[in-house]
């Protein structure tokens, strides 16, 4: 038997935290004894967990779907830690690992969440709620949501851009976007919005923000900030607009009537909007001020699987007959400017596809890329379309992305997450 003793796990705001085997007190005696006697049981477990995801993966998705997706499970388990805060609360924390370290990053959980949202929402929650709870905190100041908690495994407040002393090189609609979705699926699976009920002003103040600055937004960063600042940036406005609903159904699910009528309508009309300012042709622009663009929506996504359908269906027809017709040989870029692309993105894509056949057409090559791919290291969600060659980044939780397919069918999602709940 091979295993590793870890006394402490993280520092959340300078408190030492267990890791969450040792939350009643057990030893790394305790550790191997049990893991010795749960041995048979466990594999008996695991080999029957395994056979029935793949059946569903494969009714789902096909079968290059279903392995693209096994490739990613363990590793987006793998990319976190768990441990148990004073008073027993669980703590989910992600690293990003292979590019700047941070730890709890807004937009690596909101890539990942598929898997949690479908797998076990508990686990959701507990990587939300080291959030919320800083963004609570009075030196947190800006009306947007964290990046950030600090670098892995140090979680003692936000490093990247500004960190906590300015709005440079922040993600303000993004953070704040991502946020607000992954409160509202949860809800969603749950039945119920008690967990968001808990932080209401803070989730109000994000949704007066969006309403301000995202249908159209200011020169920012995006969760793609490889590419750099981008204004007027398409996409990111799908994400605030799809936001602004969710905040709205939020609002519904815990009474606050005359609030859900006011942002259900706001997201209405901005989605109107979005329409005319994107539309250029037989697609929609990466950029409202840059006709001759594109880029993968991949963020439309929400607005089928949460039930929001603000946007005309046309909007993801259009875009997914575009897309069949710019792939390279390894999958779709991420727009028009480079020929790199974010695997999970991809999967997201190709979700919005109203059939199997067009599913499968952007998933194939995507496949191919994981098959054939001379960059022999953990699974990388940014690759070369044209080469297959990894652009950066690897073995990172964003995978968990993949499985947002599984999302798409109401009876399977609520199969797994049920399991969860219980």
């Amino acid at each position: 038997m091979l295993a590793y003793d870890d006394l402490y796990s993280i520092e959340y705001f300078q408190r030492r935290e267990r890791p969450w085997w040792r939350r009643k007190g057990a030893e790394a005696s305790d550790l191997l004894r049990d893991a010795r006697r749960d041995h048979d049981a466990l594999r008996d477990r695991s080999v029957a967990f395994d056979r029935e995801l793949m059946a569903d993966l494969r009714q789902v998705g096909g079968e290059k779907y279903a392995r693209l997706a096994a490739l990613a499970y363990r590793q987006t388990l793998a990319a976190h830690k768990l441990v148990a805060d004073v008073d027993g609360t669980a703590m989910y924390f992600p690293k990003e690992n292979f590019s700047n370290g941070c730890i709890a990053t807004v937009d690596v959980i909101y890539p990942s969440s598929p898997f949690t949202l479908l797998f076990n929402p508990q686990l959701l929650k507990a990587q939300l709620q080291p959030v919320l709870d800083y963004a609570r905190m009075e030196r947190w100041r800006w009306p947007f949501a964290p990046h950030d908690l600090g670098t892995y495994p140090w979680a003692n407040g936000q490093v990247y851009g500004g960190g906590e002393r300015t709005e440079e090189n922040q993600m303000p609609v993004e953070e704040s976007g991502n946020m607000l979705l992954m409160l509202a699926a949860l809800a969603h699976v749950e039945g119920n919005a008690a967990f968001s009920e808990r932080y209401w002003p803070q989730l109000t103040r994000w949704a007066e923000y969006l309403k301000e600055k995202g249908l159209d937004p200011e020169n920012q960063l995006s969760t793609d900030d490889f590419a750099g600042h981008l204004a007027h940036n398409a996409n990111l406005s799908i994400k605030a607009i799809l936001a602004l609903g969710a905040y709205g159904s939020l609002a519904e699910m815990t009474g606050h009537r005359q609030e859900a009528a006011l942002y259900r309508k706001t997201a209405q009309e901005f989605a109107a909007k979005w329409v005319t300012l994107a539309k250029d042709g037989d697609h929609y622009r990466l950029a409202f001020d840059k006709p001759g663009t594109w880029s993968q929506k991949y963020n439309l996504v929400w607005d089928k699987l949460l039930g929001l359908n603000l946007f005309p269906p046309d909007v993801a027809r259009t875009e997914m007959a575009f897309y069949k017709t710019h792939q390279k040989q390894y999958g779709l870029p991420l727009d028009n400017r480079r020929d790199y692309t974010k695997l999970d993105w991809v999967l997201w894509t190709a979700t919005l596809a109203e059939n199997s056949a067009d599913f499968e057409a952007l998933v194939g090559p995507a496949y191919q890329f994981a098959n054939d791919s001379p960059s022999r290291v953990p699974l990388t969600d940014w690759y070369d379309t044209a080469t297959g060659k990894q652009q950066g980044f690897q073995a990172r939780s964003v995978v968990g992305g993949l499985f947002v397919k599984m999302l798409s069918d109401p009876a399977i999602w609520k199969k797994y997450a049920t399991r969860a709940l219980k």
